[in-house]
Parts: structure tokens; C-alpha cells; sequence
């Protein structure tokens, strides 16, 4: 079982329920995870706000530098693609976005998706309608246009999206089980039509708790490590689904998986 050799693998002590731990070096040395679709190139978009921009992480990498550890041990390439950088990993592209609702997540996604054709979509948007309490029940409506037309523009990806994190705020969170509700019905809808995605449930025992939290919506290190954990979890199941291919070859975009890849930017 997959759990079972991610939790032998990266001995950590982030595990709740048998989920896979975070990597870490134990004697000088890494054990490798094996490879995801027979180690073919990931160009994953990190799509969201501030919690894909890795807001509250000491180094400001969030989920994203475990994560592309989890699946660089395994032999798969990896290039982290977006218009920004933030944090210390030299890959350090992410679509992140502070303070952006869906809406405002969609329109940056318009032109940053065709110009870089990930073959992966990591999607967690939607805190910020919720603290701005902006038409909670049409969230899951918002997101479906944005998946809908995330598929379109790049037609070879595979969509993890994830519920939302747990909130502090006890109003904000009332709206964030509200969402989350949403969302599932939202993928549960796109699988049944066989779009690519893969839904990664966030908000519970595996998730970040009320101590993996540096404030009322954003998580500390160790939150993000249950992040990074549950994004690769869920790569692990598109991979069993046969859900993960290759990138669409884009001009200017290497996909040979060297420390630093800026894509075309």
C-alpha cells in the first residue's frame, strides 16, 4: 500500500490514521519514494492565495518545498510554474495570490495557465470568499467555471483540488463546512463526467489541526507538511487512476527537473 511505504520511508512523526509523513534526512541520507507514472515530468501550478503562496512558513516555501522533495526522491522531474516567486527553494514558482477570492484566482489563472500548460493543477482557493463572506452559497459555482475552464486551457492536466483548511474564526470556519460541502459535490461531478481530478480532503484528522495554525486561516511548518503530505497522497491516487501524462511541450518551458526553473519567466 502506498500509506504503508510512505510512512516506512519518511519516518517523521506526521501521522495521523496511517498517512504518509513528511521527508526528512536520517543518517545523511534520503530513501526515495518510487516514481509517479513511471517518473514522467510534472509542471505542477501551485494555484491559490495566500495559503499556496506559503503565507506564515518560516521560509516561506509552505506546502511547496516538501512536496517537491516528496516527488524529486521519487525520479520524477519536477518544474514548479507560475507568475510569482516566493520562498526559499530555488523552484520557488507558485500562482499564489494574497487575499484573492476565486474569482480573482480565475482571472490570474486565464493567462498564466496556456502560457505554461502544467500537466498538474494544485488548487486551494476559496478562504478568502469565506472570510469576506462573499456569496458563500455559490463558492462551489465559482470554482466549477474555474475548473471547468482550467481543463480547457490546459487540456493534458490533472486537477488536485482540495477542501479548505480548518479556520480559528468560528463564523469563518461555519462558512469554510459550507465550501467544503460545496467542493465535494463539485468533484464528485467532474469525476463522474471523466475529467482528471483528484480531490484532496483537507479539512479533517489528516489535515492541519488547531495547533498546526500560526493564525485564525494560515498553517505553521508542521501544517504545511500535512499539506504537502495530503497534495502527494493525492498525486499517488491520480497516478493509480492513470491520470498523470506528460506535458504539453511549450517553447521555453524546460521540464528536466534541475533545481531552478523559471518556465519563461
Amino acid at each position: 500500500m502506498v500509506m504503508a511505504f510512505l510512512l516506512a520511508a519518511f519516518a517523521a512523526p506526521l501521522v495521523h490514521s496511517g498517512i504518509a509523513t513528511a521527508p526528512h534526512h536520517q543518517a545523511g541520507t534520503r530513501q526515495a519514494l518510487p516514481p509517479l507514472a513511471n517518473g514522467t515530468a510534472l509542471r505542477i501550478m501551485p494555484l491559490g492565495a495566500s495559503i499556496t503562496w506559503g503565507q506564515a512558513s518560516s521560509d516561506g516555501n509552505g506546502y511547496r518545498g516538501v512536496l517537491r522533495t516528496m516527488l524529486t526522491s521519487g525520479g520524477n522531474p519536477v518544474n514548479m510554474v507560475g507568475t510569482q516567486q516566493h520562498g526559499s527553494m530555488p523552484d520557488n514558482d507558485v500562482e499564489g495570490w494574497p487575499g484573492y477570492v476565486i474569482d480573482q484566482v480565475f482571472a490570474k489563472a486565464n493567462s498564466s495557465v496556456p502560457a505554461w500548460k502544467p500537466n498538474v493543477i494544485l488548487v486551494n482557493a476559496g478562504t478568502n470568499d469565506c472570510s469576506q463572506n462573499k456569496s458563500i452559497d455559490r463558492a462551489g459555482e465559482r470554482m466549477l467555471a474555474m475548473l471547468e475552464h482550467l481543463f480547457d486551457m490546459s487540456p493534458r492536466a490533472t486537477i488536485v483540488l482540495s477542501s479548505l483548511i480548518i479556520n480559528k474564526n468560528a463564523t469563518v470556519e461555519d462558512r469554510v463546512l459550507n465550501v467544503n460541502d460545496q467542493y465535494r459535490e463539485v468533484a464528485a461531478g467532474l469525476k463522474a463526467k471523466g475529467r482528471r481530478l483528484v480531490f484532496a480532503e483537507m479539512h479533517g484528522g489528516d489535515g492541519p489541526q488547531v495547533a498546526d495554525m500560526s493564525d485564525d486561516t494560515h498553517p505553521n511548518d508542521r501544517g504545511y507538511q500535512k499539506m504537502a503530505v495530503l497534495w502527494y497522497n493525492a498525486l499517488a491516487t491520480a497516478d493509480r487512476g492513470g491520470l498523470l501524462v506528460a506535458p504539453e511541450p511549450v517553447d521555453g518551458v524546460p521540464d528536466d527537473g534541475g533545481a531552478k526553473k523559471k518556465g519563461r519567466g
